[in-house]
C-alpha cells in the first residue's frame, strides 16, 4: 500500500452522530472527501438534506437517520439501519454532544440529566450497538469525542467536563475489550474551535482574548478541519496500531 493510500477510507461507510452542523457537519464531508460513504445521524431526520447532497457531489453515498443521542431507541435502531442499508458499518464517529453552562452550585438536575444522557449514555450505547455490527464483521472503527475539558478543569463546565473525562476512560475499556475482535477504539479531544455552538462565546472579546492566552502553545482558536482530518487519520489504515487513545487536539491548552 502506498503511503497516501494509507489515509484513504474509499468503499468504507461510515455513521457519524450529531452530523448536522458544526464538527459533526466537517467530519462527515472529511470522511466522504476521502472515499467512505456517510450515515448521517440527526437529531431530526428532516435537516440534513443539504449536506447529503454535497456528499453525493462527491460521489459518495448519504443517508440521514433519526438519532437522538438521548433516545435509546432511536440511537440502536439508526445504527441497524446503517448497516442493513449499506451492507456493513466500518467507522462509529460520536460527534454528538451538549454542555450546559452553570457553576457547579447553580447546575439544574434536568441540565445534569441531558448531559450525562447524550454525552456518555449515547455515546456508550451507540458503541454498544456499532460494536455488534462490528464483532459480527470481526472488523471496526470508532472514534469519540472527548474534549480537552476531560482533562483540564472549565469553571462553570464541570458535568461537560466529567462527562468528557469518562468518554476518554471509556474509549480505554472499549479498546481493550474489542481489539480481540479487529475493532479499533480511539477518542479525539479538540479545543475551542469556530463552530456555530462556539460562535456566541467567542464573540465576547474579553472570553476570546483569555481562551487565546490559554491555548498555550499556538495561541489561535481551531478550524473544523484540525478536528476532522485527525478523525480521517484515527479511521485510516494509517493508524492500524492505534487503539485506546484519545488523541488531544489543543493548541497545547494542556501542555502547561
Amino acid at each position: 500500500m502506498s503511503a497516501s493510500a494509507q489515509f484513504e477510507l474509499n468503499g468504507q461507510v461510515a455513521l457519524v452522530t450529531g452530523a448536522a452542523r458544526g464538527l459533526g457537519r466537517a467530519i462527515s464531508l472529511a470522511l466522504a472527501q476521502s472515499g467512505a460513504d456517510v450515515a448521517l445521524g440527526l437529531r431530526d431526520a428532516s435537516t440534513g438534506a443539504e449536506l447529503a447532497r454535497e456528499i453525493e457531489a462527491l460521489g459518495r453515498r448519504a443517508l440521514r437517520l433519526q438519532m437522538d443521542m438521548s433516545r435509546m431507541d432511536q440511537v440502536s435502531r439508526a445504527v441497524d439501519e446503517a448497516a442493513a442499508h449499506f451492507g456493513k458499518l466500518d467507522i462509529l464517529v460520536n460527534n454528538a454532544g451538549v454542555a450546559p453552562e452553570n457553576p457547579a452550585e447553580k447546575v439544574r438536575e434536568e441540565d445534569f440529566d441531558l448531559t450525562v444522557a447524550v454525552n456518555l449514555k449515547g455515546t456508550f450505547f451507540a458503541s454498544q450497538a456499532a460494536g455488534r455490527v462490528m464483532i459480527r464483521q470481526q472488523r471496526g472503527c470508532i472514534i469519540n469525542m472527548s474534549s480537552q475539558a476531560g482533562f483540564a478543569a472549565l469553571p462553570t463546565e464541570s458535568v461537560y467536563c466529567m462527562t468528557k473525562a469518562g468518554i476518554a476512560h471509556l474509549t480505554k475499556c472499549l479498546a481493550v475489550e474489542w481489539g480481540k475482535y479487529n475493532i479499533r477504539v480511539n477518542a479525539v479531544a479538540p479545543t475551542f474551535i469556530f463552530t456555530p455552538g462556539t460562535e456566541a462565546a467567542l464573540a465576547d472579546p474579553a472570553f476570546r482574548a483569555d481562551t487565546i492566552e490559554r491555548i498555550a502553545a499556538l495561541h489561535r482558536i481551531g478550524e473544523p478541519r484540525e478536528v476532522s482530518s485527525a478523525v480521517v487519520f484515527l479511521a485510516s489504515p494509517a493508524a492500524s496500531l492505534i487503539t485506546g487513545h484519545t488523541l488531544l487536539i489543543d493548541g497545547g491548552w494542556t501542555a502547561r
